[in-house]
């Protein structure tokens, strides 16, 4: 089918995205590639919230364009009851209430679970958050994607930042879990089974008749993994499932009153969020993909294949089944985070304790993921239950997943964890192991002393398969171009062949916190790490190509300025981290794909050489969203309006101030 055929077309990412976007020409449908003003429901952040308050007020912000739309939550380091962070803490408790911000203090719980319990992730919306876990609002149904601290910012004083609209893939899930098998260990076999960055920077949307048998809790585990799986949302339908948990959550609340809800004035005395006409309008109007949408590709996953596996050790995308690893000694067992830490996960691990103690050298620590989570657990029983067998209580928030607070690794020891990552050194001594498995798996590692399954059960393998669609034919529309825009770029091209070029890389880190450090010694430093005679090779005016997941690895967006310091036009690549495309596009960068253009170069160039100066200039229309090189034409996304504003204004920062 080509693109002109499929126009009106639409999947659920792209119709949330259309629901959300402002400024759009008349007549225009979203598709995958757009560059989009966005304006989402919410915006979230936590402790970095402390982090964002001088941004925004060094763009010259006063106040927020709409209260309503950010959410402050205290959850990373609530264990800390220091002076430095309890006054750190205050102070974005006072500038919350200075702004009228809903403000939820430590102890509350995780944001992410805040934000489904308190309704601001409300199916068929936008929400985003300065977290890589907001992708865990899909469990919902709502487009939960992940932004940069800048972007935050620019939504408190303005209501709107930027968003491409990613590559959508579809996961269409067959068959039934066997009884004891969870949502966790679905994501751990999507992780471990397609873990050759099939899902890399995509949004994803579940799909199957299947999906009816998932509890919420499922797939809200599901949907936050996806950020492991290395994609920017996981989104699941909105269903009956769905509808029943609102329900469910509407009576709840009801019951509570509107005691600890900031925003809590309805005139009314109904929840802002969470009540039955919203509910009801939702039943009548639930955004659903249309029949003919397109996607990036299919992927297929049976069910009833997925027996429990462990993740790691230190990375997600390796799985060993449990069976395969009962000589495996623990010291440390965590049922902790915004992934499983709900009622249904410490169901699980109570049910496979009770009546068992911890085993003799093991630690076994448990933290709700929200203070009405734990309430729950208590009221069922299953919270003493896992007290009684030996079990280590923190207080509801993210601690010993982000390596804060009690109960880290120490050197040598190795942990098993109802966490979402196990990055060597993110849960204490990069000299320990984690590995990643469902609450179940862990409850029974800690009780065993060694990773153990709970519960008999032979291991299957995974059937699962993967079909790549093909690439819509025909051209696409003309791209208007604002003024300052240049409607064609031309520059001499220069090749760095290296796939996950990371950050490092491109701007050493020992460079990163020199906070005086100009815009010519940015230029002088850049690529030092990846080839140190780059410098003396590129020329202003250049323009980059690299290889695939370019600037991966550490957020400093150094790594974006440094290249336009040093006078590189823009870069061009197979495949982008999307936080360093988010950077560069925030500095007035442009980062363009050109995967084609990517695997040309390589065959041409090839590896031997770091840096090459092809002698060749490559020519860039973006009017018609093509670049040529070598006598060869390649498309390229569409660079929309919003973006070409950014790269006019130089920049977010200094386009909210011209937006205030």
């Amino acid at each position: 089918m080509t693109e002109k055929t499929n126009t009106r077309r639409q999947n659920i990412v792209e119709k949330i995205a259309q629901c959300f976007a402002v400024g759009l020409k008349d007549g225009h449908v979203v598709h995958a590639g757009d560059y989009l003003l966005i304006r989402p429901a919410h915006v979230m952040t936590h402790d970095n919230t402390g982090a964002v308050i001088p941004k925004f007020r060094s763009i010259g912000a006063s106040r927020i364009a709409n209260p309503r739309q950010p959410v402050y939550a205290l959850d990373h380091n609530v264990q800390d009851t220091s002076e430095t962070n309890l006054t750190k803490y205050k102070k974005i408790e006072a500038f919350a209430s200075e702004m009228g911000v809903d403000f939820y203090p430590a102890g509350r719980g995780i944001g992410h679970q805040i934000m489904c319990e308190e309704g601001y992730a409300w199916p068929g919306t936008m929400v985003v958050a300065s977290d890589s876990h907001s992708n865990m609002y899909g469990g919902l149904g709502c487009l939960g994607t992940p932004i940069v601290r800048t972007d935050a910012a620019a939504i408190w004083a303005t209501g709107r930042t930027w968003w491409q609209v990613p590559p959508v893939a579809k996961v269409v899930l067959k068959g039934k879990l066997r009884p004891g098998v969870t949502g966790k260990d679905v994501i751990v076999a999507l992780c471990g089974h397609f873990n050759k960055d099939q899902v890399l920077n995509q949004a994803i949307e579940f799909a199957g008749d299947s999906i009816a048998t998932l509890s919420i809790d499922d797939r809200l585990a599901i949907a936050n993994m996806t950020t492991e799986w290395g994609a920017l949302a996981g989104v699941f339908p909105i269903d009956e499932v769905t509808l029943r948990w609102l329900e469910a959550r509407i009576a709840f609340v009801g019951k509570r009153g509107l005691a600890g809800v900031p925003s809590d004035a309805d005139g009314k005395g109904a929840h802002p969020r969470l009540n039955t006409d919203r509910l009801e309008k939702l039943r009548s109007e639930a955004v659903a993909a249309d029949a003919e949408a397109l996607y990036s590709k299919e992927l297929t996953l049976e069910l009833d294949s997925v027996t429990p596996h462990v993740s790691g050790p230190n990375h997600v995308k390796v799985m060993t089944p449990v069976s395969k690893m009962k000589n495996v000694k623990i010291h440390k067992a965590y049922l902790v985070s915004c992934v499983n830490s709900r009622v249904q996960d410490l169901a699980e691990a109570a049910k496979v304790v009770k009546g068992k103690k911890v085993s003799k050298g093991v630690k076994f620590y448990i933290a709700a993921a929200s203070s009405e989570v734990e309430a729950e657990s208590r009221r069922r029983g299953d919270w003493q239950t896992l007290l009684d067998s030996g079990a280590i209580e923190l207080p509801p928030g993210c601690g010993p997943c982000i390596g804060l607070g009690a109960g880290l690794l120490e050197d040598g020891e190795v942990g098993i964890s109802a966490t979402n990552r196990n990055f060597k050194g993110r849960m204490g001594s990069k000299q320990a192991e984690a590995y990643l498995a469902s609450p179940a798996v862990v409850a029974a590692s800690a009780i065993a002393g060694h990773v153990a399954m709970p519960f008999e059960m032979e291991t299957a393998e995974i059937i699962a398969s993967i079909n790549v669609a093909q690439k819509p034919s025909g051209r696409t529309e003309a791209v208007a171009i604002i003024d300052g825009f240049p409607p064609t770029v031309e520059g001499d091209l220069v090749f760095c062949h290296q796939d996950n070029l990371n950050t490092d890389g491109i701007y050493p880190g020992k460079y990163t916190y020199i906070d005086d450090f100009t815009p010519k010694q940015q230029a002088g430093v850049v690529m030092e790490n990846y080839d140190p005679e780059f410098g003396g090779i590129v020329k202003e005016g250049d323009i980059l190509a690299g290889g695939f997941n370019f600037g991966t690895g550490s957020s400093r967006e150094q790594a974006a300025t440094a290249l336009k310091y040093r006078g590189i036009r823009l870069v061009l690549a197979g495949s982008f981290s999307e936080t360093y495309k988010r950077n560069a596009i925030n500095n007035g960068f442009l980062a363009i794909e050109a995967p084609e253009l990517a695997n040309d170069l390589k065959a041409t160039y090839g590896a031997d050489k770091l840096t090459v100066p092809t002698g060749e200039k490559v020519r860039i229309d973006f009017t018609q969203s093509e670049l040529s090189f070598d006598g060869k034409n390649y498309s390229i996304s569409p660079v929309g309006a919003a973006a070409q504003e950014l790269i006019v204004t130089d920049g977010l920062e200094n386009w909210v101030k011209k937006n205030l």
